[in-house]
C-alpha cells in the first residue's frame, strides 16, 4: 500500500547554501537556501527560490545581485540560525559571528567562513507558487584551494528530512 507523503522528503539530502544579498557598506543579509541549482553552463546561470516575504527578497529586488556561498558542515548551527530567523528582525552576520568580506566584483558581501562563492547578477525573475526564482548569471566563482584540489570535501546535508523546517506543510498530511 502507498500512502500520502511530503514530496520534499524524497528530494533529500540536499546541499544547503547561504545566500548573501544587499550591500557590504549598507544593509546586507544572509538567507539559508536549499532550493538552488545550476540551470545553464553557457552562460553560467544559477537559480535560487526565495520567498517573497523575506528580507533577502527585498534586497535582491533592489540591488539585482546576490552571492551563493557554500558552507562546510561545521557551519550547521549558523545555517539553521539563518534559516529560522528573519533579517527583518536581526543582523544575521552579528548574531552568527559570520564574517562579511568584500566580493571580487559585486557590492554584496561574501561569507569568509564559507568554502566557495558564486557571485551572481540577477538576469531573470520568475514567480512560482509561494516563492520567486531568481536566476543569476555567475560573474565570478572561487573556492578554497583545498576544496579545488580535493584535499577537503563538502558534505551534503546529513540526517533525516528536516521536518521542523517544513512543519507548516505537514498540517495537511
Amino acid at each position: 500500500m502507498k500512502i500520502k507523503v511530503e514530496y520534499l522528503e524524497f528530494m533529500w539530502p540536499m546541499r544547503h547554501f547561504l545566500i548573501t544579498c544587499g550591500d557590504i557598506s549598507g544593509e546586507s543579509n544572509i538567507i539559508a537556501v536549499s532550493f538552488c541549482m545550476p540551470v545553464s553552463k553557457e552562460p553560467p546561470l544559477i537559480v535560487c527560490a526565495i520567498g517573497r516575504g523575506t528580507y533577502s527578497y527585498k534586497l535582491i529586488k533592489s540591488t539585482k545581485e546576490f552571492i551563493v556561498n557554500v558552507p562546510s558542515e561545521d557551519l550547521k548551527a549558523e545555517i539553521y540560525y539563518c534559516g529560522f530567523h528573519s533579517g527583518h528582525h536581526v543582523d544575521k552576520f552579528k548574531e552568527t559571528g559570520l564574517t562579511p568580506q568584500p566580493a571580487r566584483q559585486l557590492r554584496v558581501p561574501i561569507i569568509d567562513e564559507c568554502v566557495a562563492h558564486m557571485e551572481c547578477k540577477l538576469k531573470q525573475e520568475v514567480e512560482v507558487g509561494d516563492k520567486n526564482l531568481f536566476i543569476g548569471e555567475v560573474v565570478e566563482a572561487y573556492a578554497d584551494e583545498d576544496i579545488v584540489k580535493g584535499k577537503k570535501k563538502i558534505e551534503y546535508a546529513k540526517g533525516d528530512f528536516p521536518r521542523k523546517i517544513y512543519a507548516v506543510r505537514f498540517k495537511t498530511l
